[in-house]
């Protein structure tokens, strides 16, 4: 005869199991959407975009969002939106250097 389950505990880890799920998905999504804004910024400094200033404002507020909801440490917050605005403030030809794939020796 088996030994029977404490119940509790186990009903306590089933939905601590659901909760890690949703948050897991949630934070997920928000990095993607990080990624996305940083990349978009990126690409419109390369291109000389007039909505440079706008897209960076937008990634800046979407890395302090992360953060404030914990999808991220806000030191990385800080750190990503200090090295993005470096980059788009060097404009385009440190951009393009900074983006392309490293030669492999």
């Amino acid at each position: 005869m088996p030994a029977k389950k404490k119940t509790m505990r186990h009903r306590s880890a089933i939905k601590a199991h659901r909760q890690s799920v949703r948050r897991h998905a949630r934070n997920v999504a928000m990095k993607k959407t990080l990624r996305l804004a940083a990349r978009a910024a990126g690409d419109a400094a390369v291109a000389k975009d007039s909505k440079t200033s706008e897209l960076l404002a937008k990634a800046s507020s979407a890395f302090d969002r992360a953060a404030r909801r914990g999808a991220i440490h806000w030191k990385t917050a800080a750190r990503r939106k200090s090295r993005l605005a470096k980059r788009v403030a060097a404009g385009p030809a440190t951009s393009q250097a900074a983006t392309a794939a490293p030669a492999k020796a």
